[in-house]
């Protein structure tokens, strides 16, 4: 219990921390361009490549183009996208892994052979796969990502929902009358949220990298419209004269990162019975 008591003062310092930075780049994604004006687009050649400088304080990029705006835009993209991507993984992945943990027999089994054939392949590498397919556009990441990480999300509910259908309340719900699709929606569901959330938290995150990852290999965010990744990809070729335009997105991307992961390791030892008390 000593252990216990020094640790979670410190589990609840990180889970701040981590909600700080994440709020703080959430707020700057929601309001950033509505109280810092300007086009991300606008071209400004007195400022290529240039450090801070007036009118630009985070200097300009390889087209003049401020690198202050446009790194609030890419926030703006990164969170939406991340935003989006989360809960479609999530909604498919509770839809299917409950049909296939309740229901078991013949749909277990064939939701999980396609279930685990997804999970074969690398995240990644099956959303390169997707984005093949629906294009490099904001929608299709959505779509790429999300079937990628569903098959995680599927096996989690799946395991959940096989431990809870045996439980005296699902058998209640039966002797009740009610049907099988009100009891898995009414009773298996909340009882899936709390790992389902963890999940959710450090999902966020793998979505937001993985999206600077197909923007930095043009798979991604098309250009000229700014995100993280794809800022980076661009600065490649000036990396000696403009280390600013490499710095700055990157740094942007292990903070934003840094604070995901910190408050999810809060929210996971927050919902941890064995951390109670």
């Amino acid at each position: 219990m000593s252990v216990l008591g020094l640790k979670m003062p410190a589990l609840r310092l990180n889970g701040l921390l981590g909600a700080l930075i994440l709020g703080s780049v959430v707020l700057i994604a929601i309001f950033g361009p509505l109280l810092v004006s300007g086009d991300p687009m606008a071209l400004d050649f007195a400022a290529r490549l240039k450090g801070p400088m007036s009118g630009h304080p985070l200097g300009g990029d390889e087209f003049g183009r401020d690198v202050m705006l446009r790194l609030i835009h890419g926030a703006r993209t990164s969170i939406w996208i991340a935003f989006f991507t989360t809960c479609f993984a999530v909604a498919g992945g509770l839809a299917i892994g409950i049909l296939a943990g309740f229901l078991r027999g013949w749909v277990d089994r064939v939701l999980m052979m396609f279930n685990d054939a997804l999970l074969a392949f690398p995240g990644l590498l099956l959303a390169l796969g997707f984005m093949a397919v629906f294009g490099a556009s904001r929608q299709g990441i959505i779509i790429a990502l999300g079937l990628a990480y569903m098959p995680v999300v599927v096996r989690v509910v799946r395991g959940t929902v096989l431990s809870l259908r045996e439980r005296e309340f699902v058998e209640a719900s039966r002797v009740m009358g009610n049907s099988e699709l009100t009891t898995m929606f009414r009773h298996i569901l909340p009882n899936c949220l709390a790992p389902v959330t963890v999940l959710a938290t450090t999902m966020f995150g793998w979505v937001i990298l993985a999206e600077s990852a197909l923007s930095f290999l043009g798979l991604g965010v098309p250009p000229p419209e700014p995100s993280w990744g794809n800022m980076l990809s661009t600065a490649r070729p000036y990396a000696g004269q403009a280390p600013h335009l490499i710095f700055l997105p990157g740094l942007c991307i292990s903070v934003t990162l840094l604070g995901v992961n910190m408050f999810g390791d809060a929210v996971r030892d927050w919902l941890d019975p064995k951390m109670q008390g």
